[in-house]
């Protein structure tokens, strides 16, 4: 079993961005500490969620370093490192290593519809990254459209030591966790959902010990699971339903833009900026959001205003 525990909320750290689409590198230490006063139990940086899709290698790299220089042990750091190219997989996973990332995530090798790996050379990919001796989160998410089966994921599990985690946010979740769980036992160390927690309830009673949200309300969705882990079942349901308009409207009308407008209204961060051809917000989406999260008075609406 590995040393961190690794269950509760991971959230998925937004990337900061000036008005003319350079990195707000000051924004980014005050998102990581913002995500830490919001109770996080680990961080991930670099995820679909941190626009990963619309940063350029140089850029990976000076965030990579930063993050995991700026949180220095504070919680522990998931880095993502997923890319089509193996070596170029392994390259990204050493350089997390070697600063301290307690974990990376990887999606299987995919590059658009049409390229995308089999069963064999996925297994293959997280072998060889797993060869560097560093934790590995299985994201098994439809953007990829690669099929992960359970059996699959189980036997990774099993004989890749390395493969420890898996962030399962396919549809009908709850399903292959629970399969998941039911055919790699023990070696499924870390089962965690994602899709910012909209199907979590369902998820933990799956199985799941995490999960990995955005970094709009973690201070309210962390005391979900922790209440259900705990056995107090009903306080978890009442806490779940009082977060989960605001969760649907962030899932279903904004995606990762949800954070970052949340953190501008509490002075997190100056800008929700995302870079082309991602299009900004509709400004009644964006107004409709802050409506949503007001009652529920988060840290991010007040973070930056104290």
């Amino acid at each position: 079993m590995s040393a961190i525990d690794y269950s509760g909320i991971w959230p998925v750290a937004p990337t900061a961005f000036n008005e003319d689409g350079s990195l707000d590198l000051a924004g980014m230490k005050r998102i990581l500490d913002c995500m830490i006063d919001q109770g996080s139990d680990g961080i991930c940086i670099l995820a679909n969620f941190s626009e990963q899709f619309l940063i350029s290698d140089e850029e990976r790299h000076t965030l990579t370093q930063l993050c995991l220089e700026h949180v220095a042990g504070r919680v522990p750091v998931i880095v993502t490192t997923s890319h089509f190219s193996t070596p170029i997989a392994v390259e990204r996973a050493r350089f997390a290593h070697g600063l301290g990332a307690a974990a990376v995530m990887m999606m299987p090798p995919y590059h658009g519809a049409l390229l995308k790996g089999t069963a064999e050379q996925t297994y293959e990919q997280f072998a060889r990254v797993g060869e560097i001796g560093i934790p590995i989160m299985v994201q098994d998410a439809p953007l990829s459209g690669v099929d992960l089966p359970a059996t699959l994921l189980a036997r990774m599990a099993r004989e890749i030591e390395m493969v420890k985690l898996f962030k399962i946010e396919c549809p009908q979740a709850a399903a292959k966790l629970r399969a998941l769980i039911a055919e790699g036992g023990a070696a499924i160390e870390g089962p965690f959902d994602g899709e910012e927690a909209i199907t979590l309830f369902a998820d933990l009673d799956a199985g799941a010990r995490g999960t990995m949200t955005s970094a709009m309300i973690p201070d309210l969705i962390g005391p979900v699971l922790r209440d259900y882990l705990a056995g107090k079942r009903k306080a978890a349901m009442a806490a779940y339903a009082r977060v989960l308009p605001a969760i649907n409207h962030e899932n279903r009308q904004c995606g990762f833009r949800a954070a970052k407008h949340a953190m501008v209204e509490g002075g997190v961060i100056g800008s929700a900026f995302c870079r082309h051809p991602i299009a900004p917000l509709h400004p009644e989406t964006a107004s409709l959001l802050i409506e949503l999260l007001e009652p529920l008075d988060p840290v991010v609406l007040s973070w930056g205003k104290s």
